[in-house]
Parts: structure tokens; C-alpha cells; sequence
């Protein structure tokens, strides 16, 4: 753990990612397979220091999956209590491309929401399901598998 520059006192660290919650007119979401992981998740990463959280958000749905995007609105943010990790999403539609594995996806797919929340687990799909909802942006917490209760 960082101490500050007395020495005394633990400083938390966080780190900052971005996901695209990318959805088409016919209302399927775009989803990759994470090389690294197996898992099914949105396209995202951690935001550059340089980068504005939208430009990350164009810039990782892009390298992980060869879709453009246009960045609409923040849909939720959910931090990882465990990792500390808090991730920023966003609502998507995609400007141009076509979908392709890549270095970091082994799949890339348009899933439909009853899809979503059938192959992906709770932390990740609850956030494409969330991006469906326009009234307002979710905040939820999470242990790396399990949204926290009454969220």
C-alpha cells in the first residue's frame, strides 16, 4: 500500500477503465470474448492519463473489436470494492467497421439482451442491461462477481 509523503497514512489507489455498451438498432449489443480471460464482457479498457473518458471509450471499442463508435451518454459506473477498479460506460452506436477478433478478443459478437444476461456474468451483463435504460446513470458496486445489494 502507498503511504503519503509524511510516511503515515495508507493512499488509495483506483484505477480507471472505460466500456462501450454498443448498441445497434435492432437493438443487439455489441460483446467480445476476452483473450486473456475466456470471459464474455463489453468492449473496454483502462483510460489513458492523456485521454478524455470518451475518447477512451472510441478508442478501446475500436481496438477490440474493428467498430467505430459514436459515444451517446454515460449509462453507469460500477467500481470493483475488491480491485478497486472503477469503470465509466457508455452508451455507443456504431458509426462504421465491421466487428473481427483482435489481439485482445478471440470472439466478437451482437448479442440480444435475453443473450446478454444468459452468457455473461452479473458484474459485466448487468452493465449492458443498465445502458438500456436512458433515464439516468446507474452507480453500483461490485466484488468482481456479485453486484452489491439494493443497487
Amino acid at each position: 500500500m502507498n503511504r503519503d509523503s509524511d510516511g503515515r497514512s495508507p493512499t488509495p489507489l483506483h484505477s480507471v477503465s472505460v466500456a462501450g455498451a454498443v448498441i445497434r438498432e435492432d437493438g443487439r449489443m455489441l460483446v467480445i470474448k476476452r483473450r486473456d480471460n475466456g470471459n464474455w464482457e463489453p468492449p473496454g479498457g483502462v483510460l489513458e492519463l492523456d485521454e478524455t473518458p470518451q475518447e477512451g471509450v472510441v478508442r478501446e471499442v475500436l481496438e477490440e473489436t474493428g467498430i467505430h463508435v459514436e459515444v451517446e451518454q454515460l449509462t453507469g459506473v460500477y467500481k470493483n470494492m475488491t480491485r478497486g477498479v472503477v469503470a465509466l460506460v457508455f452508451r455507443c452506436k456504431p458509426s462504421g467497421g465491421e466487428e473481427h477478433p483482435t489481439s485482445e478478443a478471440t470472439a466478437v459478437e451482437w448479442l440480444t439482451p435475453g443473450e446478454v444476461k444468459k452468457h455473461m456474468g452479473e458484474v459485466y451483463s448487468i452493465r449492458l442491461i443498465d445502458a438500456l435504460d436512458l433515464s439516468f446513470a446507474h452507480v453500483r458496486t461490485h466484488n468482481g462477481k456479485i453486484v452489491s445489494p439494493s443497487q
